[in-house]
């Protein structure tokens, strides 16, 4: 018999098929890609449905009786009764009756062979018991045809999408990361809300006054929507932080996300000046101490890092402007966004806490990391001692480092409410502050909730650094 190759599948067919695999085997990108791909998977089903029907007993038993028929057993099964009955006759010496022979040679068939039927039917579902049809193996020897996926390219694009993102571990990475900081920005959200709902500061009495009346408190409340349900209130304001639009403040009436436009951007811009700075000064500080402990300027090191984390911030802020505003009167005083000197406190007050914590990390796993057998075969080979020091140890550092910046970024950035007001700054941090005590809710929603996003952006920017620069964690990536 002539050997036939058989047609070879496209590339991305298969790409597909082995990442849907793949992603089969994980419980919560299954039920997500059935929900995304819901009319591929509907008319996989029906497909499927067809298919099982050919997967019973009944269908196995007439496929047995139809191959036994077409190998002519039941003639040679009657053949053989009629030679046995016959020389059971001619032994005893018996006449034959023609009539009556032939119903006993019948009956003996057919008792015979539908034990054999039945037999061969047992022994054929027990071959096929391990590859019985199922839906699962049906809709990815679907997904293996090219027709079938261009004609269920548009109705299931979301999961189609959602089957290449899982093939490639670097976006499945990134994609895994972007949901837990949605899910943790929807629960900062409900929980902000929540607090701010059971706070015993009413808005109406707090901007109209104690002289308010009844029905100026309830115009109020019916013209900002709190006369509306605890859930329906929930749930227009999380539309708002989706769409970009929380709508107007309670007091001054003033747009509550050209507002946040306008101060976000001061605290931003404060908070990386503050973590520029204080990488520069801390890393270099932290690797020098690690190479050299024990020693006078490591145990100075130590000292001012101590000094610098024990330090409060507003404190901090108001010896600078009592020595260099009041007292030497090098710096101004305030914030002024056309002076860049008036810049100078607020950030080195901001970054000392940072700076410290850093260079203390620094130095920590810089030392934790030189004593490693690598670093000891890299020298035996002859590297030089900055070289050694720069490519290998310092790279194996990073990882707790860039935590420590992670986690210290959202505590700047969340904490510089106290500088902001230190320094007279018009900032985020501020201006959360000012509208606390009415409550003024969309503008405290829009500004924590706006904060939280920027550090779980920022977090997810130093998890995907992880990967970059630790070739263990990229090959874990791969495999899981």
């Amino acid at each position: 018999m002539e050997y036939t190759e058989a047609p070879r599948l496209p590339k991305w067919t298969e790409t597909i098929s082995h990442s849907y695999t793949k992603l089969s085997l994980n419980p919560i990108y299954a039920r997500l890609a059935i929900l995304l791909g819901l009319p591929v998977h509907l008319a996989a089903y029906i497909i499927y449905q067809v298919k099982r029907r050919d997967d019973n007993v009944q269908a196995a038993r007439d496929l047995v009786t139809q191959e036994l028929l077409a190998s002519g057993y039941k003639e040679k099964l009657q053949a053989d009764f009629e030679d046995q009955l016959r020389c059971k006759h001619r032994f005893f010496g018996e006449n034959i009756d023609n009539l009556q022979f032939n119903r006993q040679v019948h009956k003996l068939t057919e008792e015979q062979f539908r034990q054999a039927v039945h037999e061969h039917t047992i022994k054929m579902l027990d071959q096929r018991l391990h590859r019985r049809t199922t839906y699962s193996g049906t809709f990815q020897a679907l997904l293996r045809h090219p027709l079938f996926i261009i004609l269920t390219l548009l109705p299931g694009f979301p999961m189609y999408l959602l089957v290449l993102l899982y093939y490639n571990a670097y976006l499945k990475y990134i994609f895994e990361r972007l949901m837990m900081s949605l899910l943790v920005i929807i629960g900062v959200s409900i929980v902000v809300f929540t607090i701010l709902k059971l706070s015993p500061f009413h808005p109406a009495v707090n901007i109209l006054g104690e002289t308010a009346t009844a029905e100026q408190i309830e115009a109020f409340n019916k013209m900002h929507g709190l006369d509306q349900p605890f859930f329906i209130q929930l749930w227009n304001t999380l539309r708002g932080i989706a769409t970009f639009d929380l709508g107007s403040s309670f007091a001054g009436n003033e747009e509550v996300s050209t507002a946040i436009a306008a101060k976000f951007p001061i605290t931003l811009t404060l908070t990386i000046i503050s973590l520029a700075l204080a990488l520069l000064i801390a890393l270099p500080i932290g690797i020098i101490s690690a190479t050299r402990p024990n020693t006078l300027f490591d145990y100075t090191f130590i000292f001012i890092a101590l000094l610098g984390l024990s330090i409060p911030n507003f404190w901090q802020g108001l010896v600078f402007i009592l020595n260099f505003s009041i007292h030497l009167k090098w710096l101004p005083a305030t914030y002024n966004p056309n002076n860049w000197l008036s810049v100078i406190m607020p950030v080195i007050v901001l970054g000392t806490g940072l700076t410290a914590s850093v260079a203390r990390m620094t130095r920590a796993s810089t030392l934790e990391v030189i004593h490693e057998d690598y670093i000891l075969t890299a020298r035996a080979k002859g590297l030089r001692k900055r070289q050694v020091l720069l490519r290998h140890a310092v790279r194996s550092a990073l990882i707790p480092i860039l935590t420590v910046v992670g986690l210290q970024f959202g505590a700047m950035l969340g904490g510089a409410a106290v500088t902001e007001k230190v320094f007279n700054i018009s900032g985020i941090g501020s201006y959360i502050i000012d509208k606390q005590f009415i409550p003024d809710i969309p503008a405290i929603m829009g500004g924590v909730v706006y904060t939280a996003i920027t550090i779980s952006l920022v977090n997810l920017a130093v998890d995907i650094m992880y990967a970059f620069i630790d070739p263990r964690i990229r090959t874990k990536m791969k495999q899981y």
